[in-house]
């Protein structure tokens, strides 16, 4: 498997409100553009949108560490999506019939590993970003 490695580094801070305030700026500055849902257009799926908002929802659950961890590399994993055209690894859901899970793999600027998450659902095509976490 291939490997991108971004340009973003991963956010700065170790207190979840720090951590939060940078994701939540960078969310927002996608967000503002679109009146409907938040997404990118991913270079991998020929710029088919992925919806950013599953992402979130699936962060809340995680414990408060967690949530830290995985916040610091929202930015990376977006530009891994955005610019990406390496292949994942893609397997069907083992929990959910009509499902797809899409894994990419990724380096930071700093050089610490990540991969990316995305759900695809067989009926309807759409792709949401489920998470990025660090390796």
């Amino acid at each position: 498997m291939k490997v991108y490695k971004t340009k973003i580094k991963e956010f700065a801070g170790t207190d979840y409100k720090e951590v939060y305030n940078h994701a939540d700026k960078f969310y927002k500055s996608i967000k503002s553009k679109t009146k409907r849902r938040p997404y990118v257009r991913s270079a991998y799926f020929k710029k088919q949108k992925i919806f950013l908002g599953l992402f979130w929802s699936h962060l809340y659950e995680k414990n408060h560490w967690e949530k830290v961890r995985r916040m610091k590399l929202f930015a990376c994993g977006i530009e891994l999506i955005c610019k990406s055209t390496f292949e994942p690894i893609s397997k069907d859901n083992p929990n959910k019939f009509g499902e797809i899970l899409h894994k990419f793999s990724g380096v930071t600027a700093d050089g610490k590993t990540f991969f990316v998450q995305i759900k695809e659902d067989k009926r309807s095509g759409q792709k949401w970003l489920m998470s990025v976490f660090s390796a």
